[in-house]
């Protein structure tokens, strides 16, 4: 099969053997691969700063037609992202943009839009006000891309738009906000702000919207509490590294 070159996140890597490494990589092109970088942890490597953590390298992967793992023949730093190597928050935020990648997409499935909003996320962590902002709006993107965004605007069981109030029901487990008609019965149901279901709208929207709103400490932590309860229930365990996150 000929090659193929793409650019690529590198979201994991594994030491393998004596100088090799399985390398997990977030492709724009291909989607998750994951290949044999083989002599990828010798002093002279070819892959020499191509297979760094949380980098972004142009890779050449050679496909295999059965299900051996694919052979990376070349990997060549493109962008490093110096906030993750002087703020320790931003480098567990990154590690958290790597876990999603890993976990929530399916290999060799393209999604070069979350490829691109996963670049610019990482290139931003260091901005520590914005941070939280942006680690959600990722989280966000995830959940649009591979077809779980929740449902905000309207019940995601019968459709009707949603009713405004001080609250309302939102079901991580059925997809989103509940009316009152189809809350009884449902599993896992939060009560959520309707400030929440605001905020949560303006960070999925293009444009401004998401960094001009005023969001106090309380507001933000609701929509991570939100937005963490639709990714535990799609993944089946909260990820793992929720706890250290610093934003």
């Amino acid at each position: 099969m000929p090659a193929n070159r793409s650019l690529a996140l590198v979201v994991r890597t594994v030491d393998v053997f004596d100088t090799s490494t399985v390398a997990t990589l977030f492709t724009r092109e291909m989607g998750k691969v994951a290949a044999l970088a083989k002599g990828g942890r010798r002093l002279k490597s070819p892959f020499q700063g191509g297979l760094d953590l949380l980098g972004v390298s142009d890779i050449v992967l050679l496909p295999k037609a059965s299900e051996a793992l694919d052979l990376l023949t070349e990997a060549a730093p493109v962008e490093r992202f110096p906030c993750l190597r002087r703020d320790l928050a931003a480098l567990y935020a990154g590690y958290y943009i790597a876990e999603l990648l890993t976990d929530l997409t399916d290999y060799h499935d393209p999604h070069p839009k979350l490829f691109d909003a996963a670049r610019i996320t990482l290139r931003h962590l260091g901005h520590g006000s914005l941070r939280a902002r942006r680690v959600l709006r990722f989280e966000l993107a995830c959940l649009r891309e591979i077809g779980l965004m929740p449902t905000l605007d309207r019940c995601s069981q019968c459709g009707e738009p949603r009713e405004l109030g001080e609250s309302t029901a939102f079901g991580p487990a059925t997809g989103g906000v509940l009316c009152p008609a189809c809350r009884p019965g449902q599993p896992h149901v939060m009560t959520v702000a309707e400030r929440t279901i605001e905020a949560l709208q303006d960070l999925a929207s293009p444009g401004n919207a998401w960094r001009e709103r005023e969001m106090a400490g309380s507001e933000l932590a609701s929509a991570r509490q939100t937005v963490g309860a639709v990714i535990s229930h799609v993944l089946g365990h909260r990820p793992r590294v929720w706890p250290f996150l610093g934003v």
